[in-house]
């Protein structure tokens, strides 16, 4: 880890550790359990977890990410209460974002997680359409497609230069240009598509599906949106699709639409792209990335939408 790397996660720490003193809770063995684009502190002893994000786009200021932090706190305590196999928020707190030292951070009960079971991608794309029914009952407003981060590709592709080859950088705001209409706009999307929309995970959830002694529970609705079924499946494959599908029909939900995914995955991969300019940040990235761009490359323009 870099210094200045190290110097942000002791800041997070720190900020954690003083806020959830402030709360009145015991953290007189804080340790940090994860630092990739959050901090995740767990505030030993109390039965509390702090996750402060750190690697942020330009787009995404302290108050901007509250009001998402809001949200997912808003859904994830909806699921929970309806019974719902969630990581809830903390319950000795206040069900709010904490702005403290320059971060925002939000705070969940501690869960212990089975770190030796190995996931079963393929068996987790089928919990994703428990998942979706489960939030096609939440009363709340979501944004549409926000999960996409539309203005980080946007900024992205116009700060990217020498860190990206030039071809591939022509291509990702041609293709751009043809994706972002519809990652916008719902009007704009829904003409195009025609298939319903939904609260969704928004970020990946056959990943963020995690083993507990106490079952299977859903996690990390940072980027929880309104947006097709699809998203949630993106970049993840086929058999991964065909498993989704077999439990969407079970549930009597609708199965994945072929051209949605297409779109999805065309925009995951340019969002994977941009990503590209957060190394700086999170030097890590810079070789994370290189097998999706190498898969980007041999994928149709734009998933083969404007064809």
């Amino acid at each position: 880890m870099r210094a200045d790397e190290s110097d942000r996660t002791s800041r997070a720490l720190n900020a954690a550790v003083a806020a959830g003193r402030d709360l009145g809770l015991d953290v007189s063995g804080a340790t940090v359990l994860h630092d990739l684009f959050s901090v995740v502190v767990h505030l030993a002893p109390a039965p509390v977890v702090v996750r402060v994000p750190v690697v942020l786009p330009r787009s995404s200021d302290v108050t901007a990410l509250a009001a998402r932090q809001r949200t997912e706190l808003d859904v994830v305590a909806w699921l929970a209460e309806q019974g719902h196999p969630v990581i809830p928020p903390s319950p000795l707190v206040p069900r709010e974002p904490v702005l403290r030292d320059g971060f925002s951070m939000t705070f969940w009960q501690f869960t212990e997680i089975l770190e030796t079971v190995e996931p079963d991608y393929a068996r987790n794309a089928g919990l994703v359409a428990d998942m979706h029914r489960a939030l096609r009952g939440y009363p709340g407003e979501l944004p549409f497609l926000s999960a996409a981060e539309p203005q980080m590709i946007t900024d992205s592709l116009e700060d990217l230069g020498g860190e990206v080859d030039p071809a591939d950088l022509d291509r990702a705001r041609r293709e751009w240009a043809v994706l972002e209409p519809l990652v916008r706009s719902r009007s704009a999307f829904q003409a195009e598509f025609g298939v319903d929309l939904q609260p969704i995970h928004g970020d990946a959830p056959p990943f963020n599906i995690v083993p507990t002694p106490n079952g299977e529970l859903y996690a990390d609705f940072e980027l929880v949106a309104l947006g097709p079924p699809e998203w949630d499946l993106a970049a993840f494959g086929p058999e991964c699709e065909a498993s989704y599908d077999a439990r969407a029909r079970a549930l009597g939900l609708r199965e994945l639409d072929e051209r949605v995914l297409r779109f999805v995955n065309a925009v995951g991969m340019l969002r994977s792209l941009s990503c590209l300019a957060l190394v700086p940040q999170l030097p890590m990235l810079a070789d994370a990335l290189k097998p999706a761009i190498e898969q980007w490359r041999e994928m149709p323009f734009a998933g083969g939408l404007t064809s």
